[in-house]
């Protein structure tokens, strides 16, 4: 059986996805960007930002899905300039303290609304 995840405490989805869909035992986070739950785009933020942001959004996700960033498999993180992998992940080391998950990290050209880095989850739960 598969659930739909939805929180206030992250952006709304804005197209025809779910903020995360989940089984008995597993959680997919969509793709979540640099944008505060009431809707403000931090495009304009240093990478570093962004990322909390972005990971912010992930943990409330799986939060309301019954998981934590403690349950967390695997991550993706997209970027459009590799050359801020070190600051991303000064950040990113802050959410995943012991223990880290897998994690894929991938340049891209382009991220929607402008902004420099997505990040995505799978969790159990």
């Amino acid at each position: 059986m598969r659930d739909i995840v939805s929180t206030d405490a992250a952006p709304a989805a804005v197209g025809a996805y779910s903020q995360a869909t989940a089984t008995d035992d597993m959680v997919f986070t969509a793709g979540q960007i640099p944008m505060t739950p009431d809707g403000d785009l931090l495009d304009g933020a240093a990478i570093d930002v962004q990322t909390e942001q972005a990971l912010e959004n992930v943990a409330a996700i799986l939060e309301e899905a019954g998981s934590s960033m403690g349950d967390v498999l695997k991550v993706t993180v997209y970027m459009t300039d590799v050359e801020q992998f070190d600051a991303m992940n000064d950040t990113y080391e802050g959410f995943f303290e012991s223990d880290p998950p897998a994690r894929s990290a991938v340049e891209v050209a382009a991220l929607p609304k402008g902004v420099d880095v997505e990040i995505e989850a799978v969790a159990t739960r």
